[in-house]
């Protein structure tokens, strides 16, 4: 007889939820797929420790991967966002973030009274790395309203800033998106 031991890993800012089964009878190989919002991970009963985790890790990745733009919800752009303004701008806390699908002329937008940010869901195929610039720079709005060289010094905290900025130039252009020159300017 079979046996399955499920466990449920919380989301994080670079992944969502995973829901790790792990089977007697599978023996040598996992899989992973997508549950809705989830992650479900398959993988032989026998491993354990790190090597479960790293096995998990590598499913999940590669899942990721294939389908980046499913990868993670509002709740976890949110969580990211947080994580970002305690390492980058001094616990800067937005109110809410959310994946948008109306902004035309933007990466994303800052509603520094209402503490809002918004990110457009075309980001959601690029690397983590670019869009967390994308989310230090929405949230240095928080703390300047403008695009003052005060407001660049604080978005520029991010380490890879020009890098995102120059990314998002081509992929704009790759798009054929005519993407407000601020948005690119980091």
């Amino acid at each position: 007889m079979s046996e399955t031991l499920v466990s449920v890993d919380p989301p994080r800012f670079d992944r969502p939820e995973v829901e790790v089964r792990a089977s007697t009878r599978r023996t040598k190989t996992g899989v992973a797929h997508w549950s809705g919002d989830r992650i479900v991970v398959l993988i032989p009963a026998r491993l354990r420790g790190a090597d479960r985790r790293r096995f998990v890790d590598e499913l999940v990745e590669r899942l990721l991967t294939q389908r980046p733009h499913v990868s993670a919800g509002d709740a976890s752009l949110e969580e990211r966002a947080r994580t970002l303004g305690e390492l980058y701008l001094d616990g800067v806390s937005p109110h809410s973030v959310r994946w948008v699908a109306n902004q035309r002329r933007r990466w994303a937008s800052c509603s520094p009274d209402t503490r809002e940010i918004r990110v457009s869901t075309r980001l959601r195929s690029c690397p983590d790395w670019v869009v967390d610039a994308v989310l230090v720079h929405e949230l240095a709005h928080l703390i300047e309203a403008d695009h003052s060289p005060a407001f660049y010094d604080l978005a520029n905290r991010h380490p890879r800033q020009r890098e995102s900025s120059i990314y998002l130039e081509g992929f704009a252009l790759g798009l054929g998106l005519a993407i407000d020159e601020n948005d690119l300017r980091h």
